[in-house]
Formats: structure tokens, C-alpha cells, sequence
């Protein structure tokens, strides 16, 4: 992290979306704060011999609209989003990048599996057909920097182009990043976010785990039985407040900061004492207090231990505070994109601040003692937020929490 001598200020002045609930900033927001689930049974591979059917996937994302016929044969599915949503948050910031391209933008971008679609491809060449079926153009599709690098080449972007594979936290981390690079003067703007496509590896995965819910996901709900695999990416053009003022550039918040912690503690169990210490060395970071936070966006998987043990460090951390601050997860209606999910979670976070409406956690029905928190049930509430906490916690014990504030000017 910069000093906080450092006086340069980092904002958000873009955001692209391609989600299962809407494509684009207007759409996405208007299903979100509607309650709208984007989750149902699983298309793209057949289900019947794993235990669990229902899946987050993106079913209306048509590539022709942002590539030619040569370039989709070109790009795997994660890239695609990845680069229609950053298309998606360059016109949103009426980015000109002619003018502030080059070396003085550049990329980072979180992810879980990078592009698991087209391992999984190579792998049924290789064992149903032959090997001298998988083409060295297939190949080339999988390697995990492609998602950063062909949204640099896509856009012609110098700048550094970085992929950050810490999973879960995948596009907090590229955030913090970002928000380095732009703090220390290296860089006016950066492309940051997250992107991952639905895997049929990752749901295996998490099948194996038994860790999949079997009809909807209900974060912090008593009866919660498990997390639902989705797709989907998040960019955000995060920029140096002195240019997006030059350039009367739409602010919708300030990054104040971030903190990165690992628990070094289990592969997939959570830790409360990791997440206590994530958040709060956020919020020395970002020169906030526990009285400060309006709002934390959770990880909120709708596992049973994520959920306890994400809201008993939330009543460490807040004290008696805890009740009066909402706590909502947008998984409910997304599942889980993987690397995508905390930069789209930054964007739900950015689009709270701006509008003064906090998402709801839905499919919530009973009660759980254990994670009683507000958690918005179902219905969004209108509240002003000044500064939120977007958490992140994934597997390995890696942790990142991003502070955002409304921005005014000082």
C-alpha cells in the first residue's frame, strides 16, 4: 500500500457487467435491486449423474455483437466476457482511448479456472478422439495470462497486463492492484476486474465437495445447503481523480483502499480470525473505523461454515454495531461467478453508494441464530451508504476486502 502522505485519489469512472441477470450496467442493477435470480438448470453439459443441476450461467450472451466470426474462434468464453465487459465500462466512462491508451493504461484482471472451458475441450480430444486432434490453435486459447493480454491487445493498452489467479478474491485482488499502480503515479488508469465461464470442472469440483445447493441459494438462511456455480465478469475502469475531473469524467465512488490477508489455515475452510484481520486491516488502509462502514457487501456463499463464520467475524470486528449494519450477498441471484465475484460485488457496491439502495439477499426464509445479521431479506432497502466493505474469501485462505466511499471532494 501507498503512504497515506500519498494525496492522489483513485475513483471509479466505468463499470461493465456480463452477468446471468443482465448484461450491462442498467440492466444488471434493475434485475439485482429487483431480486431477479439468474440461476437455473444447468445447459451447456448434462447433469443427470451429478447430485446437484442448477447453475448461474449466462444464456442470452451472443459474442457476434462484440466480435467478428474470425476473433470468437479466437477467444475463449472468459475472454469474451472479459473483453464485452470492459467494451461495456470503456463507453460507460466515455473513455477516450486514442487519447489515454498506450503505456498509460493498464490491465489487471481476477480469475478462478482462466479459461476452463477449453482445458476441458483439449482433455475430450485427447481421451475420446486422439491427441493429434488438439490443435496448437486450442492451446493457445487456454494459457492463463490470455485474459489480460488479449483485452491489452484487444484495446492496444501498453501498460502492464496482469492476470491474478488467487480464485474467489481473484478481482478484489486486481483492484488492490490497480489501485496501487494509480496511487504510486505509475499509471492514470487502469482496466480491473474479474471474469470466469461456466466450468464443468468447477462444478465437479464443488459437487465432490458436497458443498452444491440442490434448488436455490440462500445465503445466511437456516436451512442453506450449499453455493451454486456461475459465470459471468465485472470490469471497472479505475482512474486518478485529478485526470477524471480534468476529463468531467462520471464519478460513481472512491476505492479508499484495501487489505489482503491469507489464513494459512485449511484449502476450504473458512477462518474467523482471518476474516477479523482482513477487514479490519482494510479499514487501517483506508483511514476508516467500524463506526464509518454503512454497508458491507459479503462473500455470503450459502454454505453453512462460509456463512456462520463470515458473520461471527463480522460481530468481532462490529460489536454491538453488528445488527445495525445490512450485510447482503448478491450470490443469492448470481451464484457464484468465481474470479468474477468480487469485482461484480464491487460494482453492486459502487451502484449502492451512487443510487442509496442496498441489493437484497433473497430466496431468505427462516432464520439462522447463528449469522443473525441484516442481511436485507429479499426485498432492497433504500439507505444511504457513504462508505461499504466488499469482501471476498477464497479457497487456500486467500482474502481481500476493498473499501469504497462516496466520493465528494476534500
Amino acid at each position: 500500500m501507498a503512504e497515506k502522505k500519498n494525496k492522489r485519489r483513485v475513483v471509479v469512472t466505468g463499470v461493465g457487467i456480463v452477468s446471468s441477470i443482465g448484461i450491462g450496467k442498467d440492466e444488471f442493477w434493475k434485475n439485482l435491486i429487483a431480486g431477479k435470480s439468474g440461476i437455473s438448470t444447468v445447459s451447456s453439459f448434462d447433469t443427470s449423474n451429478y447430485d446437484t443441476h442448477i447453475g448461474g450461467e449466462i444464456k442470452n450472451f451472443k459474442p457476434e455483437k462484440y466480435f467478428d466470426k474470425n476473433e470468437i474462434n479466437k477467444l475463449g468464453r472468459a475472454t469474451q466476457f472479459a473483453i464485452a465487459a470492459t467494451k461495456e465500462a470503456i463507453n460507460n466512462a466515455k473513455l477516450d482511448l486514442w487519447k489515454y491508451g498506450g503505456e498509460k493504461i493498464g490491465v489487471a484482471i481476477g480469475t478462478t479456472m482462466g479459461e476452463g472451458q477449453v482445458i476441458e475441450e483439449i482433455d475430450s480430444k485427447w481421451v475420446r478422439v486422439d491427441k493429434e486432434e488438439v490443435s496448437t490453435d486450442l492451446i493457445a486459447l487456454y494459457p492463463g495470462n490470455v485474459l489480460s493480454k488479449n483485452i491489452s491487445l484487444k484495446f492496444r493498452l501498453k501498460g502492464p497486463s496482469l492476470t491474478i489467479p488467487t480464485a474467489c478474491a481473484a478481482g478484489n485482488y486486481a483492484i488492490g492492484y490497480s489501485f496501487d499502480q494509480i496511487k504510486a503515479g505509475k499509471r492514470k488508469i487502469m482496466i480491473s476486474g474479474g471474469t470466469d465461464s461456466f466450468s464443468r470442472i468447477a462444478f465437479t469440483g464443488f459437487n465432490r465437495l458436497f458443498a452444491t445447493a440442490k434448488e436455490k441459494c440462500r445465503p445466511f438462511d437456516k436451512n442453506r445447503d450449499g453455493m451454486v456455480v456461475g459465470e459471468g465478469a465485472g470490469i471497472l475502469i479505475l482512474e486518478d481523480l485529478e485526470l477524471a475531473l480534468e476529463r468531467k469524467a462520471k464519478i460513481y465512488a472512491e476505492i479508499l483502499g484495501y487489505g489482503l490477508s491469507c489464513n494459512a489455515f485449511h484449502m476450504t475452510a473458512p477462518s474467523v480470525e482471518g476474516i477479523k484481520k482482513v477487514m479490519i486491516k482494510a479499514m487501517k488502509e483506508a483511514d476508516i473505523t467500524p463506526e464509518d462502514v454503512d454497508y458491507i457487501s459479503a462473500h455470503g456463499t450459502a454454505t453453512p461454515s462460509n456463512d456462520k463464520t463470515e458473520c461471527q467475524a463480522v460481530k468481532e470486528v462490529f460489536g454491538k454495531r453488528y445488527k445495525k449494519i445490512p450485510v447482503s450477498s448478491i450470490k443469492s441471484m448470481l451464484g457464484h461467478t468465481m474470479g468474477a465475484a468480487s469485482a461484480i460485488e464491487a460494482i453492486s457496491c459502487c451502484l449502492a453508494i451512487k443510487d442509496g439502495v442496498i441489493p437484497p439477499t433473497i430466496n431468505y426464509e427462516t432464520p439462522d441464530p447463528e449469522c443473525d445479521i441484516d442481511c436485507i431479506p429479499n426485498v432492497a432497502k433504500k439507505k444511504k451508504i457513504k462508505i461499504a466493505l466488499n469482501n471476498s474469501l477464497a479457497f487456500g485462505g486467500n482474502n481481500a476486502v476493498v473499501a469504497l466511499r462516496e466520493w465528494h471532494h476534500e
